[in-house]
């Protein structure tokens, strides 16, 4: 139930899904008798939209998530003996049609994954994404790596494809099963920095102890917070980052990660 929860729940409260969802209502009740309410709530609903799309509030708020975890030092420590890097990088359903690997904007998942598996050769490496529709029709994401690993040179028998998990908490808990980390071990754990305080927190939970390695930065590291008229571009980061915050709430109040908003 949470699963398919988290698959329709998380759209329907986008800022501008429920903007647009109020301006329908707005033209279907001018349609009737609630002529003056209709008109108010469309009128209402476009201003909205227009104000969030001119707004700087979607990169306030990815900036805040992106800001959470600083980027990893290799100085501090020593080697890692894992890397864990999790799915969201690869289009299954369109990697099937063009009978290719396709990847998305979350690509910085797989070029640190090729950093990190170029500058530790010996570390242990797993991939774990499977098909996180909720239909589960698109194929899993994990099968579309390995040609990946060719074109960056790195062995397809040192990376471990996990393809079961449907979400983070199964990311996690199957990753977790599979290596079985052994206590002072020290396992990266590889994801877009947007997503890193709830991928921290969950992984917490499940008792897998991992240390932050974010990728794929959406905001500059000294971002200057003003208006722009890119509204496509801010509605989008704005729903993107109100998706993660919802994320966060969501899997805290189910007690699925470890904090509401996890820390180094």
């Amino acid at each position: 139930m949470f699963f398919i929860l988290s698959k329709t729940v998380a759209i329907i409260l986008r800022p501008s899904v429920l903007v647009c969802v109020i301006g329908v209502i707005g033209l279907l009740l001018m349609a009737i008798r609630w002529r003056r309410s209709g008109r108010t709530l469309a009128i209402g609903s476009l201003v909205a939209l227009l104000a969030l799309g001119v707004s700087p509030l979607g990169y306030i708020l990815t900036h805040a998530l992106e800001s959470r975890f600083p980027q990893w030092q290799p100085s501090r420590g020593g080697a890692p003996d894992g890397i864990v890097v999790l799915g969201g990088s690869i289009l299954p359903r369109m990697s099937r049609l063009r009978d290719e690997t396709v990847v998305a904007g979350d690509a910085g998942r797989i070029f640190a994954m090729a950093r990190l598996a170029r500058d530790y050769p010996q570390a242990r490496i797993v991939y774990t994404g499977g098909d996180g529709t909720l239909q589960g029709k698109d194929g899993f994401e994990a099968d579309y790596v390995p040609p990946l690993l060719d074109l960056f040179g790195i062995a397809r028998d040192r990376v471990i494809l996990e393809s079961r998990s449907r979400n983070t908490v199964e990311n996690a808990l199957l990753t977790k099963e599979i290596v079985k980390p052994k206590p002072g071990e020290r396992w990266l754990l590889v994801t877009s920095a947007q997503h890193m305080p709830r991928a921290m927190g969950i992984f917490r939970q499940a008792g897998f102890p991992v240390e932050a390695y974010p990728a794929a930065w959406l905001t500059e590291l000294n971002y200057s917070y003003r208006p722009s008229l890119n509204i496509g571009g801010n509605l989008a980061r704005l729903d993107s980052a109100a998706a993660e915050w919802t994320g966060l709430l969501a899997y805290w109040l189910t007690g699925k990660t470890s904090a509401f908003f996890p820390a180094p």
